[in-house]
């Protein structure tokens, strides 16, 4: 069984890449993809295609957000439908309800603004991509505050509120993350055999 677990490990695993200066990308187009997972977080939503934050992401050079808005309800008829493409703000805005997987999106991103969710968390940071996070804090348990803020503590990540996206947005210099360390499947299979009391 170990063999399996570390097999997939080997597999699966893949190193951060290098963070780029803000300054660096300002010559090529940038794209931001906002995600609030499988849930309903309409705030994040709200937030995400407001004149404050598009205005935001366009000044510092981001003039493309993908917005994957899950079962999130937009009030607006701009955004009607499964899935539609507008221009707001000087910034063009792809949304869309799911997909059976983000990675293409998250892996293309220069900026990936999320719910704070483990597994996005997780997957965004391995890919070693910026990552703003923003708790719901609608969900009955406080563990995506808890998450994020340990996170945000040792520095992979920025966690901020609905209120203060935009100016996290306009401070966040993605150079000054502390790179997501790689996965040490030693600790993991360790932990298993200690499970499975193999030792």
């Amino acid at each position: 069984m170990e063999g399996n677990v570390i097999l997939l490990l080997l597999i699966y695993w893949r190193p951060p890449k290098v963070i780029p200066s803000r300054a660096s990308l300002k010559n090529h187009p940038m794209l931001v993809f906002v995600t609030v997972g499988s849930t309903r977080f309409d705030a994040l939503v709200k937030a995400a295609i407001s004149e404050s934050v598009l205005s935001t992401l366009r000044d510092f050079g981001y003039n493309h957000l993908i917005l994957q808005r899950g079962n999130s309800v937009i009030e607006s008829e701009e955004f009607n439908g499964e899935s539609c493409t507008i221009q707001r703000h000087g910034v063009d805005i792809e949304t869309w309800r799911f997909k059976s997987s983000i990675q293409e999106e998250c892996e293309q991103a220069d900026l990936v603004i999320s719910h704070a969710g483990s597994g996005t968390i997780l997957d965004v940071l391995r890919l070693g991509k910026p990552l703003i996070v923003v708790p719901n804090p609608t969900l009955l348990d406080n563990h995506q505050e808890e998450l994020a803020s340990a996170l945000h503590t040792l520095g992979h990540l920025k966690a901020t509120s609905i209120q203060d996206l935009a100016s996290t947005i306009s401070s966040f210099e993605p150079r000054d993350l502390v790179p997501f360390p790689p996965f040490d499947g030693s600790k993991f299979s360790k932990l298993v055999d200690e499970e499975m009391g193999f030792i």
